[in-house]
C-alpha cells in the first residue's frame, strides 16, 4: 500500500511539472532573422505571456476599434501599481508608445516586445522612474489585412499590414474628428494615462540619404514657451548625442517628395490632426520615429528599439525638469489673453544640419521620356544644407473667459467629453451678450480627405449681441488643462477645427427663401421705406457689372439686408464670453 503511495505521488508530480507552461520570450522578428515582423495575434499573445510570468507588466483590453477587435493598453512598472493616478502620485513619469499606426510600418511594434522583455529580464536597466505605457497595435483592422505588396518603397518585412483601418480610414489624420472607434479609445486610453513624453513609431518616405533614424518631434515654436524650448534645446540635442554614442546618426525628418534633400527642406508641420499635434493640446512632448524605407528591416527595428530605449534614459535623468516645465506652461496658458493658430515656415530663420546624403542626378525616364530623379548610393556625401525648423503664427485670437455651445451640437459635445473638457449646463434659459462669428467667406477641398471635404480661407465677422441661450446648454470656461484642445476645435479658423472638418455644415445652406414674383413688389416696399439702403444697392449696381447684370443676386442682396433673412444662415453657433 505504502508503494501505491509513493508510486501516486511521484505520478501527480511529475504530471503537473508536465503541465507547466514553458515560455519563449524569443520574439517572431528575432526567430525570422530579422526578416519578418510579428502578427497581430502573435503580439498579443506576446504580451500576454510577459504578463503572466512577470507581475510588473499589466494587459488590458480599454475599447473598441472597427476592426471588432478590442484595443489593448500594456504597462510596464517596476512597482507593480497600474492605476494611472496613483502613478502620478507617486511622481513617476509616463512614456507613451504607439505602435502600427500604420502597420505596413511595423518597426515599432516589433522594437517594442523587444524592449519590454529585455528591462523585465534585466538585459537593459529598468526605469526607476519612469513608466512606460504602449498600444501593441493601434490600427488592428490594418494588421490583419496582410500583404507583401502595397508597401512599393520599403525594404521589409516579407509581409506587413495595410495602411487603411478596417473602415480604410488613415488614423494618423483621425485624431480631432474622430470618425474611428480606434480614434475614439485612443482619446480615453490618452487621458487615462495623461503622458508627459508620447512616441509614435513610423517609416519614412520620400528621399534617399544614409540615416536609419530620422526624428520628427512636434514643432517647438508651435508647442511653444517652456515646453517647446526644452524640447528644442534640450530634449532633441540629447537624444541626438545619446545615440551618437552608440553609433546610431539621426537627422530631423526628410520632409521632401521627389526633391533632392541637399537643396534643404523645411520641418514637418504636425497640426492636432496627427498623431503628435493632438498630443500637443495637452502639454505633451511629442515626437515620431521616422526610419528610412528602404534601411533592411532589422536595421531598422534595432535602431527604433535604441531610440526609445536613448528617450527613457533622458526622461529618467530630465524628469524632474519635464514634470516642473509642464506645470509651469499650463500656468501661463491660464494668464495669457490671447493664443497663436495655424503655423508656417518662418523663411528668416534656419538651422544648418551636416547632411549625410547621396549624390542624385536628373536623367531621362525610359518609361515616360521625361526627367526622373536617380540616386547613386555608390556616392555618399556630407554637405552642409539649410533646414528650416522655425515657424511663426498667422492668426492670433483673444482667449476667451468661455465657450457656450447649444445643446443641439451633441456630435461636437459628445467629442469634448471624451476628450475630458469640463463643461456646465446652464441651469435656466438665460439672455447673455457674447461675441458671436458670422462666416463671410470660405473655400472648400474639390478632392475628399479622409471622409470629409475641409474648409479653409475662413474668413469672419464679429459682432457682439444678446443671445437667449436654453436650460441645458453649455458653458465651457477655458481655464482648465483642455484650454488649447478647447480653442484649437472651437476657433472656426484653426486648420483643424470642428468648423473646418465639417461638423457645422449645415449652417452653410439657407433653409428659408423667397419667390421672386412675391419678393419683388416686397422689395420695393423696402427699398422705398429705407432711403439709405436703396443708395447702398443703386452704388453696387454700379459697382459691380456682374451684380448689375445678375436680376437674381440683386433680389438675394436686397432680401439678405431684410428683416426676412434667417439668423441662422453663416452664424458660428458656438459663442464666446469675455
Amino acid at each position: 500500500m505504502r508503494k501505491v503511495l509513493i508510486f501516486l505521488i511521484l505520478f501527480v508530480s511529475c504530471n503537473r511539472s508536465s503541465n507547466k507552461t514553458v515560455y519563449n520570450f524569443k520574439t517572431h522578428f528575432e526567430k525570422s532573422n530579422g526578416l519578418e515582423t510579428a502578427t497581430y495575434q502573435q503580439t498579443i499573445k506576446f504580451y500576454y505571456d510577459l504578463a503572466e510570468v512577470y507581475s510588473e507588466v499589466s494587459i488590458k483590453s480599454v475599447g473598441e476599434t472597427d476592426s471588432g477587435k478590442p484595443l489593448h493598453l500594456v504597462t510596464l512598472n517596476i512597482d507593480k501599481v497600474f492605476d494611472f493616478s496613483k502613478i502620478r502620485a507617486n511622481n513617476k513619469r509616463i512614456l507613451f508608445i504607439n505602435n502600427g499606426i500604420h502597420p505596413g510600418e511595423s518597426d515599432g511594434i516589433d522594437a517594442t516586445m523587444m524592449l519590454f522583455r529585455d528591462i523585465l529580464q534585466n538585459k537593459i536597466e529598468a526605469p526607476k522612474n519612469t513608466v512606460l505605457a504602449t498600444i501593441p497595435i493601434y490600427n488592428i483592422g490594418g494588421s490583419l489585412n496582410r500583404n507583401s505588396t502595397t508597401r512599393t518603397n520599403q525594404n521589409g518585412p516579407k509581409e506587413y499590414g495595410f495602411r487603411g483601418n478596417a473602415r480604410n480610414y488613415d488614423l494618423n489624420r483621425d485624431f480631432i474628428k474622430c470618425d474611428t472607434k480606434n480614434a475614439k479609445t485612443f482619446t480615453k486610453v490618452f487621458h487615462i494615462i495623461k503622458p508627459d513624453v508620447f512616441i509614435d513609431n513610423h517609416v519614412s518616405n520620400g528621399a534617399n540619404y544614409q540615416y536609419t533614424l530620422t526624428h520628427l518631434f512636434t514643432q517647438h515654436n508651435k508647442l511653444g514657451g517652456d515646453l517647446g524650448n526644452y524640447l528644442h534645446t534640450d530634449l532633441m540635442p540629447k537624444l541626438e548625442h545619446n545615440l551618437a554614442k552608440k553609433q546610431w546618426n539621426i537627422t530631423p525628418y526628410v520632409n521632401v517628395f521627389n526633391k533632392v534633400p541637399e537643396k534643404g527642406f523645411s520641418q514637418f508641420m504636425d497640426s492636432p490632426r496627427y498623431s503628435t499635434g493632438y498630443t500637443t493640446l495637452f502639454n505633451c512632448l511629442g515626437m515620431m520615429i521616422e526610419t528610412h524605407m528602404l534601411k533592411p528591416y532589422k536595421k531598422r527595428v534595432e535602431g527604433t528599439y535604441e531610440l526609445m530605449k536613448s528617450m527613457i534614459e533622458i526622461i529618467e535623468d530630465d524628469g524632474e525638469q519635464i514634470s516642473k516645465i509642464r506645470k509651469t506652461v499650463l500656468k501661463k496658458l491660464y494668464n495669457s489673453k490671447s493664443y497663436k493658430l495655424n503655423w508656417e515656415v518662418d523663411t528668416t530663420k534656419n538651422t544648418i544640419l551636416n547632411f549625410k546624403g547621396f549624390e542624385a542626378e536628373t536623367i531621362k525616364s525610359t518609361i515616360t521620356g521625361f526627367e526622373r530623379l536617380k540616386y547613386d548610393t555608390t556616392k555618399p556625401f556630407t554637405k552642409k544644407i539649410k533646414y528650416q525648423n522655425y515657424f511663426k503664427p498667422s492668426l492670433n485670437i483673444e482667449i476667451p473667459s468661455a465657450y457656450i455651445i447649444p445643446q443641439g451640437w451633441h456630435n461636437v459635445i459628445d467629442l469634448l467629453k471624451i476628450n475630458q473638457v469640463e463643461m456646465h449646463n446652464l441651469e435656466n434659459d438665460t439672455t447673455l451678450k457674447v461675441e458671436t462669428y458670422k462666416l463671410t467667406r470660405y473655400e472648400t477641398r474639390k478632392m475628399s480627405y479622409e471622409g470629409h471635404y475641409l474648409h479653409y480661407n475662413i474668413e469672419l465677422k464679429t459682432n457682439k449681441k444678446n443671445i437667449e441661450f436654453r436650460k441645458g446648454d453649455y458653458i465651457i470656461y477655458t481655464k482648465q488643462e483642455a484650454i488649447r484642445y478647447i480653442l484649437e476645435t472651437l476657433e472656426p479658423q484653426s486648420v483643424d477645427s470642428f468648423f473646418s472638418w465639417n461638423f457645422f455644415d449645415t449652417i452653410l445652406q439657407q433653409k428659408e427663401g423667397f419667390s421672386p414674383y412675391v419678393w419683388e413688389d416686397k422689395s420695393l416696399e423696402l427699398l422705398n421705406n429705407n432711403p439709405k439702403l436703396k443708395e447702398a444697392f443703386e452704388h453696387r449696381k454700379k459697382d459691380l457689372s456682374e451684380f448689375n447684370n445678375n436680376w437674381y443676386a440683386q433680389l438675394d442682396w436686397l432680401f439678405k439686408q431684410s428683416e426676412h433673412y434667417e439668423n441662422a444662415h453663416m452664424q458660428y453657433p458656438v459663442y464666446k464670453l469675455k
